[in-house]
């Protein structure tokens, strides 16, 4: 009996010690563009992508409306507030990344900025593992939320001087 529950806390202590070591090999990702688009997924379902051929792994790119300048720092915004940390930053592309809390994985998130269209294509994509249990793709919807919302609050500082001055 004491042998089982020898095994048993061993098999439960184990993941607990293996995976922050895991995390902590986690490499650097070389992070760039591919023919000026942003690097396919992997075929793995811990990745997605706005410029994916592959259904399965495809998001929608995010959308702006006015000057391309204000949605690039729109975008930074939201990262930041996101907990991300941007790492490289070049005329219309951005790669930053994302660490989790626990066991300290690292994802890298990139964007690429096409101006006269309008839109700002992403890519995010775990580092380690095979699957990621839906994690990117719901920080790219995240996301998409707070780079709008970014937009309605940008819209209501721009006109608020103008309300000041009607009221006086």
């Amino acid at each position: 009996m004491k042998r089982i529950i020898f095994v048993l806390r061993a098999l439960l202590i184990l993941p607990c010690v293996l995976l922050p070591l895991i995390s902590c090999t986690s490499k650097s990702t070389k992070a760039q563009l591919v023919d000026g688009k942003l690097q396919a997924c992997p075929g793995s379902p811990n990745c997605v992508s706005s410029e994916s051929e592959d259904a399965s792994s495809r998001v929608a790119p995010l959308v702006f409306q006015g000057p391309p300048e204000i949605a690039w720092e729109r975008l930074k915004e939201a990262i930041r507030d996101m907990g991300g940390e941007i790492q490289k930053e070049r005329d219309s592309y951005l790669w930053s990344t994302f660490t989790t809390r626990v066991f300290r994985f690292v994802d890298d998130v990139e964007f690429r900025m096409v101006a006269t269209n309008g839109i700002i294509h992403v890519r995010s994509a775990s580092r380690k593992g095979y699957s990621d249990f839906g994690v990117n793709r719901k920080r790219v919807e995240k996301f998409r939320v707070r780079f709008n919302r970014k937009k309605d609050q940008t819209v209501g500082q721009q006109t608020h001087p103008a309300d000041v001055q009607q009221r006086r």
